[in-house]
């Protein structure tokens, strides 16, 4: 089962032509991130999934529904954490939560959302009194009070620093095991590595590249570089059978190799290759 399907989705603004015939299927269950740079569609693809753009042309399916005619019932499914938000500064976290809960038909409890975002020591604590990275889970915390079945964050780390941000990772993986379907648009390469279990690049309205971030680009059979320091300095070699060269070079230094390093493109690699050739 799909919890999105979409098949030759077109928007124009202008002359300007930001999504230009998308097909894409995002399953349930699945953690899909969305990646391309500014301009390329993706945040216009994405409103259009949430139903707050229209599009031109094409089919889109959201949770069996399309976007552009849902009512109310669909949108309590979805859930939406914004990539910034600077209200509620004057509610706690617990009050923020109650407040919201009243538009859903059957919310999760306050408390429960509190314990699933790492808020509950924080529950009495004024919003503009919260870190970045505290105001973030709480973000994801009204996102998932409704109990969605499809979740959309956008950029949910912009800003955060390198442990804040895998705590975070932590916190997205958690909603996993609850079965909610994510959608994720983010800038950070090793997040979607972390994160995702399928990829999707989009450049110049196009969708260029669709596949797990494990073989994107075919980087799971890509050659690979070996190097080392040989008796003259740093050596280099790109082969397609890096396990049988290493090991007739461990077997000419008599053991182990100095500085040995074996690696494959990474997906920045890829991804970089991908968006340069679609400009």
């Amino acid at each position: 089962m799909n919890a999105v399907r979409v098949r030759g989705l077109t928007k124009r603004y202008g002359a300007h032509q930001a999504v230009a015939g998308i097909d894409l299927d995002i399953h349930d269950g699945e953690i899909f991130a969305l990646l391309g740079p500014n301009g390329a569609g993706k945040t216009t693809t994405t409103e259009i999934l949430e139903g707050y753009r229209n599009r031109d042309g094409g089919e889109v399916e959201v949770l069996g529904t399309d976007p552009g005619k849902a009512d109310a019932h669909w949108k309590a499914r979805i859930g939406i954490v914004l990539q910034s938000t600077k209200d509620l500064t004057e509610l706690t976290p617990a009050e923020s939560l109650a407040s919201f809960a009243a538009f859903y038909p059957n919310p999760r409890p306050v408390d429960e959302v509190l314990d699933l975002v790492g808020l509950t020591e924080k529950r009495s604590t004024r919003g503009d009194q919260l870190s970045g990275g505290q105001r973030r889970r709480l973000d994801v915390g009204l996102g998932i009070l409704g109990n969605p079945e499809l979740l959309f964050l956008d950029e949910p780390t912009t800003g955060f620093d390198p442990e804040a941000r895998r705590q975070f990772w932590k916190l997205i993986e958690s909603l996993r095991t609850l079965g909610t379907t994510i959608l994720l648009t983010t800038h950070y390469l090793e997040e979607a590595e972390q994160l995702a279990d399928r990829v999707g690049v989009i450049a110049r309205g196009e969708l260029v590249a669709l596949d797990t971030p494990s073989a994107l680009g075919g980087r799971g059979s890509a050659e690979a570089t070996v190097s080392w320091r040989g008796p003259k300095g740093p050596e280099r070699v790109s082969t397609n059978t890096p396990a049988q060269f290493v090991g007739e070079l461990a077997a000419q230094y008599g053991g182990e190799v100095p500085e040995l390093v074996v690696a494959r493109p990474t997906l920045e690699d890829v991804y970089l290759q991908m968006i340069g050739d679609a400009a």
